[in-house]
């Protein structure tokens, strides 16, 4: 089932534009994208966008509740429109591969700090760090002298 843009655009209380919604469905498409792919996608509908409307939309659409900004360490801004529950990030650290992975524990925030100092928590962010199938099958991956020391953390 096709998922209607425009209409999730109009329910969050922004105005339909053809660049809104090519950025949506870019986003939508390609999970975890970041901004360049994010225009190289939008740029193939409409080439004339510029870098900056694309970056005032995810901006916008972000504010709005319909995407979701997610910058593990060492990485660029990545978007994504997984955005109706606490999921967590599994993150390779040899080429950068981003899945979801569901809460561990069941509904939001999933996790309990060990104090809240006061705080209502309703979120908790996780984000896995290993290496992935296809680079633990290639030849060039580096031993684990060449992975960030995890005890230090």
């Amino acid at each position: 089932m096709a998922t209607d843009y425009s209409t999730v655009i109009r329910r969050s209380g922004l105005r339909v534009t053809r660049p809104r919604l090519a950025v949506l469905a870019a986003v939508d498409a390609h999970p975890h994208a970041e901004t360049e792919t994010v225009l190289t996608t939008v740029r193939e509908e409409l080439p004339g966008v510029s870098r900056q409307a694309v970056y005032d939309v995810l901006h916008a659409l972000t504010d709005a509740g319909l995407i979701r900004r997610i910058q593990p360490s060492g990485h660029v801004w990545l978007y994504e429109t997984r955005i109706a529950d606490n999921h967590h990030h599994l993150v390779c650290r040899v080429c950068g591969d981003v899945r979801d992975v569901d809460c561990a524990v069941g509904e939001a925030p999933c996790l309990q700090a060990a104090t809240d100092h006061g705080f209502q928590i309703d979120e908790a962010e996780v984000i896995y760090w290993g290496v992935c199938p296809d680079c633990l099958a290639a030849e060039d991956v580096p031993g684990d002298s060449g992975r960030p020391d995890s005890s230090a953390h």
